[in-house]
């Protein structure tokens, strides 16, 4: 298992393009039928929202990267991130065409159509209503997709800060621990000196009890004698 800094933002990175690559094969393809591009305009919705995410990950895992590589990283991330609103756009302007298609086709006049009714039958009526829906529909979804990315937004806001503020506790803990590792060792050389001293002063109290004690053999001898 990979365990470099960039691992994790290599991985994220591989996924996003995956997804970018997905997205731009449904947008240039070239579907005939209004269902068929429908569908996939709705698959291109989910994969937006799937590459978003890849991108709010690789904002995350950038914060972990080293200082010395993580411009050329920043530089990837911001390619990224252009690719993504890029997308987003054409998306955005797809929807809002095949909206405006479906509702032209409904309120086109057909055979049969009377100018006294404005409306034309009752199926024109039902063709007109179903594209304002699909029209709204289009509108709502693009607003829950801006709703989300917001929200999105927000959360890796918020996860970044909070990273933040635990490598700053983090340092704080190693610093505070190195200062303790400091202290030890200055202890330690204090205690290794006192039993030196210890040591010193025993052989000194030694030599002079020696000395004591023969000279008090030499002054009895001296009296015995």
């Amino acid at each position: 298992m990979d365990t470099s800094p960039t691992a994790l933002f290599d991985s994220y990175e591989q996924d996003f393009k995956q997804f970018i690559e997905t997205i731009r094969e449904k947008l240039e393809g070239d579907e005939n039928q209004d269902e068929q591009r429908k569908a996939s305009l709705r698959r291109v919705e989910m994969e937006l929202d799937e590459a978003d995410e890849m991108v709010s990950q690789m904002d995350i895992e950038i914060q972990g990267i080293p200082q010395s590589i993580r411009p050329q990283y920043q530089n990837r991330l911001r390619s990224a991130k252009a690719d993504l609103s890029r997308f987003k756009k054409t998306f955005k302007d797809l929807s809002a065409q095949l909206a405006r298609s479906s509702l032209l086709a409904s309120s086109t006049p057909r055979p049969g159509y009377s100018s006294d009714d404005p409306y034309g039958s009752s199926s024109d009526r039902s063709r007109l209503l179903a594209g304002t829906a699909l029209l709204e529909d289009g509108t709502k979804r693009l607003q829950d997709s801006q709703r989300l990315a917001l929200e999105t937004e927000d959360l890796g806001a918020d996860i970044l800060s909070n990273l933040r503020v635990q490598r700053e506790q983090i340092e704080n803990s190693r610093s505070t621990l190195e200062m303790a590792n400091n202290s030890i060792a200055r202890a330690s050389n204090k205690l290794t000196s006192m039993i030196r001293r210890m040591y010193q002063q025993r052989f000194v109290t030694g030599a002079i009890i020696a000395i004591l004690i023969f000279l008090i053999i030499i002054v009895v001898w001296s009296k015995l004698s």
